[in-house]
């Protein structure tokens, strides 16, 4: 699981406040069931059109609807990547704006990628985050979101997923445990049964760029054989190491041949490796891929680390981002494995 599930979810906020909840148990109740149910949705409600819509999801979850959602709520990175293939949603939860500390401006999230946050209801942009009050005002005829765990449903607070399910059905899909290819043409899929041409010029060009790109890595890895990668996320006390065979990315890259630290002693997650600041060095490295969301820290503050900046590969310059949430895209996708191939092309030896 990404590291900031498991570093904050302590920290998750509780239930919504009983004055805050006016009047919220009588609309859920009006709601009827979630989980695939229409719960009384006609197609005039559902904004459809065209007939019946339905889909089945990574969970094997049927969600038949009378129309096509109109109305659609979706976790932040899964909405960015559903406009890429041409589908818009009303809101969005999840990391999706940063305020600068200093200057007050409001920027897009690494993780929204190319989504107007300026047309979009932001109803949670943190973990443990969901105004169901906003979310009941969109009127959802669907919720779709990502899946690290089976069945957990991606930044749906658990103290409120039960009055969640009960607004609109939900849509989930994997985010782990599928290569990278697999992952897209399931996003692909979604897409395009909302009524998204996933057969476009545009989306065919995305998709062979995406390909083109993933040759070039697995020649550069065969080329570069013997650079050794590791997949790190620094938070003030720890870094992570994970494990390259859950994530969709890194599953992919080792596919396509590149050589990925595997730590040895992961905890109980199954999904990382966690070091001191002292035993950083604990995996020797020619290339560093460093956490990119904004809930980790980045290369300027890691140099305050002495450890950090004594490892071979921060030495030598060869620290690169990973997006560690991707954004299910062609579009967005093929960058990724771009930067990964000029990487492994340009790093020398070094540990």
């Amino acid at each position: 699981m990404p590291r900031s599930a498991r570093a904050t979810s302590l920290t998750r906020r509780g239930l919504l406040a009983a004055g805050g909840a006016v009047g919220l148990g009588a609309a859920l109740a009006a709601c009827g069931g979630g989980d695939g149910k229409v719960a009384g949705k006609s197609a005039a409600a559902s904004g459809g059109k065209g007939g019946a819509w339905s889909f089945t999801d990574d969970r094997g979850s049927k969600v038949a609807l009378a129309a096509t959602p109109k109305n659609i709520v979706a976790f932040t990175g899964t909405a960015a990547a559903l406009k890429d293939f041409g589908v818009e949603v009303k809101g969005v939860f999840g990391p999706t704006t940063v305020k600068d500390p200093k200057t007050g401006a409001v920027t897009p999230d690494v993780q929204a990628g190319d989504l107007d946050i300026a047309k979009v209801t932001v109803i949670g942009n943190v973990w443990g985050e969901f105004r169901i009050e906003e979310y009941l005002k969109l009127n959802p005829d669907v919720l779709v979101t990502d899946m690290w765990e089976k069945g957990a449903l991606w930044y749906v607070p658990e103290e409120q997923k039960d009055k969640i399910l009960k607004i609109a059905p939900t849509v989930a899909l994997w985010a782990a445990g599928k290569s990278m290819p697999t992952v897209l043409q399931r996003h692909a899929d979604l897409a395009g049964s909302l009524g998204a041409d996933v057969a476009s010029a545009r989306i065919k060009a995305d998709k062979a760029r995406f390909e083109a790109a993933a040759e070039r890595v697995r020649k550069a890895a065969k080329a570069r054989k013997g650079i050794k990668v590791l997949i790190g996320s620094g938070s003030p006390d720890t870094f992570y190491v994970s494990t390259p065979v859950r994530p969709t990315d890194t599953l992919f890259f080792q596919e396509l041949g590149v050589d990925l630290v595997v730590p040895d002693k992961l905890d109980p997650s199954g999904w990382f490796e966690l070091l001191s600041w002292e035993n950083v060095d604990k995996y020797q490295a020619d290339v560093i891929l460093l956490d990119n969301r904004t809930s980790a820290l980045q290369p300027e503050a890691l140099k305050a680390k002495p450890t950090w900046a004594a490892l071979p590969a921060v030495k030598a310059g060869q620290v690169f981002p990973r997006v560690t949430e991707p954004v299910y895209s062609y579009a967005k996708c093929a960058p990724l494995l771009e930067d990964l191939a000029k990487a492994l092309e340009n790093a020398k030896k070094v540990a």
